[in-house]
């Protein structure tokens, strides 16, 4: 990484260094414990999965890092976006060395977003199971609820009779209780001789329930499940052999798309390393954003739409790595252009820009061309002129093209990403198909200085009328409440929540978003909700016969 010593870079070294203290999973000696057992760990078993040298975006590494005093890293569960013998997959690895892969609320939550990719995106998704089943001190918020574990096994249901999605279960540890619902409801199972078990109960529940006394292999073993039972398909004798059994199964897969870009792709105008300058220390300042759109598109740059109208938004249709791509982005500084009255900030979102960005979103939907989405929004314009020019019918113009448009939409937010102006600019609540954000992304209703000002300002006007000065404890309670503003808004608290798939350093953005385009663009559309059953929905169950 380069970059100098200004703010990105800062917070890019942080970043770095709480990621490798997450990849080190539940540490050193487990990793040890891992490896005389004779079995590969979570994020060795991607690595050897995937295709050498190619780009993971991994989804949700900082999920719940700063929860459970530390314990839960990665909440125990390695998911992400890949390559297979160069078809794009989504892959959920168990991480055994936390907690014996055991299921936290927030795993579940880890594996219900990678399943929602493989099912927005109709690509495959492959299980590398190794869990000790739920996490029983926090079973409240694993076993039951609408998006509890039990949500798992019916996107499992749906993607095998409805959307028709490959999945490819591998049971490389324990994989007990209604865990095995996971491989049992996938498409092929595979099971390592030795240090593979699945059961509904392991033998010390049997020994309980039962009374009977049975070892774990001849229980649920490989040998019994692939020769008793007949519930696995493959047994295979080690870690290694499994994986490479899986990208064969993989390899074998009918691709139903060929996905090629329109053209060659070239490289972009500037390095990714000068995000690292581009981007001002303090993030309320200008900066060029039409120069951040340089390290991100292909050489040809951006052909600009309507780019003397309304320019606090920038719209246009440029490439990455070859791919089309329309892009929307806040331009940040003064707008001076031929509207009456003063000039307009970037960064906030006025009528004319509403307008201007959503006839752009319905002209890309026809077009086909995925969306991408450059935040650095700090909301739309208040006022007696903003709303006197209809700037919510305007905001509400843009929300619903951006809501309905059933192309893919990809989200990389640079700075802020506040207000309204966030949900208009593809928020996760309006279910793009990706979020990135870099380390100086900051997330949240307002900003702190904002805040101070709603919750304090009638006693800061009191005293100032009086002639008085804020006394020491006003002092700090304003104080407190910006620390916490800014705790929030870093861009680790947004990703520990999941509100982001990846914190990403300047120089993976464009790998990551060519793997994400790509991904994306095997679903044809629509990319509207989580999954779509499909364009007529599912088979009518409307009796054909002739009626009485």
């Amino acid at each position: 990484m380069t970059g100098g010593e200004g703010r990105l870079a800062e917070l890019s070294r942080e970043l770095q260094e709480l990621r490798a203290r997450l990849r080190e999973g539940g540490g050193k000696k487990r990793i040890e414990r891992q490896h005389v057992q004779g079995k590969l760990t979570a994020r060795e078993r991607v690595e050897r999965l995937l295709d050498p040298d190619t780009p993971f975006v991994e989804v949700g590494l900082l999920v719940a890092h700063d929860q459970y005093d530390g314990q839960a890293p990665g909440a125990g569960v390695v998911t992400g976006v890949g390559r297979v013998h160069d078809r794009e997959v989504v892959v959920v690895a168990n991480d055994a060395t936390v907690k014996a892969g055991s299921w936290w609320p927030e795993t579940i939550k880890k594996m219900l977003r990678a399943q929602e990719i493989a099912m927005r995106c109709r690509v495959p998704i492959i299980y590398l199971v190794d869990s000790a089943g739920v996490n029983l001190p926090y079973q409240g918020g694993v076993f039951p609820g609408q998006y509890g574990a039990a949500r798992l096994f019916y996107y499992n249901s749906i993607m095998r009779r409805y959307l028709g999605i490959p999945q490819l279960a591998a049971v490389m540890g324990p994989c007990i209780a209604g865990g095995a619902y996971l491989p049992a409801l996938s498409d092929v199972i595979l099971m390592v001789e030795g240090t593979s078990f699945m059961g509904l109960g392991g033998p010390n529940l049997v020994k309980g329930a039962t009374g009977q006394s049975v070892e774990a292999e001849e229980l649920g073993g490989a040998r019994v499940h692939t020769e008793v039972s007949g519930v696995a398909h493959y047994a295979v004798p080690d870690d290694e052999a499994c994986l490479a059994k899986l990208r064969q199964l993989v390899r074998e897969l009918p691709r139903e798309t060929e996905l090629s870009p329109a053209g060659p792709g070239t490289e972009p105008r500037r390095s990714a390393e000068a995000l690292y300058e581009l981007l001002p220390a303090d993030h309320r300042q200008p900066y060029d954003m039409r120069a951040v759109l340089e390290t991100l598109l292909d050489g040809e740059g951006l052909d600009e739409f309507q780019p003397e109208h309304a320019g606090e938004m920038i719209c246009g249709t440029g490439f990455i790595r070859g791919f089309p791509v329309g892009v929307i982005a806040n331009h940040r500084g003064i707008v001076k252009d031929r509207r009456p009255g003063p000039p307009r900030f970037g960064g906030i979102v006025y009528t004319e820009s509403a307008r201007k960005v959503a006839y752009f979103i319905e002209t890309m939907n026809r077009h086909r061309t995925p969306l991408l989405f450059v935040q650095d929004v700090s909301g739309f314009m208040v006022g007696p002129d903003a709303e006197h020019s209809g700037i919510i019918r305007a905001g509400a113009e843009f929300v619903e093209a951006m809501a309905t448009a059933t192309v893919p939409k990809l989200v990389l937010t640079l700075n802020h990403a506040s207000g309204a102006g966030y949900y208009a600019m593809a928020g996760q609540g309006f279910d793009p198909d990706f979020i990135l954000s870099l380390p100086t992304g900051r997330m949240g209703v307002m900003e702190g200085e904002s805040a101070v000002m709603a919750l304090f300002s009638s006693q800061l006007e009191k005293l100032k009328a009086e002639g008085r000065v804020p006394d020491e404890d006003l002092t700090t309670r304003m104080d407190d409440v910006r620390a916490e503003y800014d705790r929030q808004l870093d861009a680790r608290f947004a990703a520990a929540r999941g509100f982001v798939d990846e914190v990403v350093l300047p120089e993976e953005v464009r790998p990551a978003l060519e793997l994400l385009i790509r991904t994306a663009l095997h679903n044809p559309g629509p990319h509207i909700g989580a999954f779509q059953l499909s364009s007529e929905g599912p088979p009518s169950r409307t009796p054909t016969g002739p009626t009485t």
